[in-house]
């Protein structure tokens, strides 16, 4: 997975960006079959920031996923 154009290590930045600091997200909106989103992502350690989803599947599981500041509209 990537956030913001570098790789990370899956496991520890879900736990630091989702699970420890309890990330949620509000999607704004879809494209591509919902494996693009635009959303408000919201957690206690940075609040709120609008950011891009991108998920690549192959077969019937997510193999990738890449997130990062999205534009302001």
């Amino acid at each position: 997975m990537s956030d913001d154009g570098s790789e990370r290590n899956l496991t520890e930045w879900v736990d630091r960006e989702i699970f420890s600091s309890q990330g949620r997200i509000e999607a704004e909106s879809e494209s591509d079959g919902g494996r693009s989103l635009i959303a408000t992502y919201t957690n206690a350690k940075y609040g709120a920031m609008r950011v891009y989803w991108n998920f690549t599947v192959e077969g019937d599981k997510i193999s990738r996923f890449e997130t990062g500041q999205a534009g302001q509209g």
